[in-house]
């Protein structure tokens, strides 16, 4: 369960209308129309909810999709992952387990170390530079 609750009216008066449908209700934005998805900034992406650290841009590539890739989340990331079964699929969806936001879904086809690409919506992100 996660640890910093609010009321929908306290997210909606915090987040944009795309950040809240995003990490409130698991919607996802458009393919290449986040801020991030091709950003090569150096620093770190934490939650957009709560400001917990997830990502590192080390760990970040371009993998074509049209969102922030990622192979790894960082080390001791607040990041859940749970089966998500919507849209007829099986997916694993990715959440901030300080706040509960939906961040995105991660697939096991990225590439080495891991194998793992965190495909991460730029709306439920913010890049804090070094």
């Amino acid at each position: 369960m996660a640890r910093i609750q609010k009321s929908p009216a306290e997210w909606r008066a915090q987040l944009s209308e795309v950040q809240y449908h995003v990490t409130r209700e698991k919607g996802t934005e458009q393919a290449f129309s986040g801020r991030y998805w091709d950003t090569r900034t150096p620093g770190t992406y934490h939650c957009i909810c709560c400001n917990a650290p997830l990502f590192s841009s080390i760990h970040k590539f371009e993998s074509g999709c049209g969102w922030p890739s990622f192979f790894s989340p960082m080390e001791h990331a607040p990041i859940a992952e749970s089966d998500d079964f919507s849209h007829h699929m099986h997916r694993i969806e990715v959440t901030c387990s300080e706040c509960g936001a939906h961040l995105g879904h991660v697939f096991e086809d990225g590439p080495a170390p891991t194998g793992l690409r965190y495909c991460i919506n730029s709306a439920s992100i913010n890049l804090k530079e070094p």
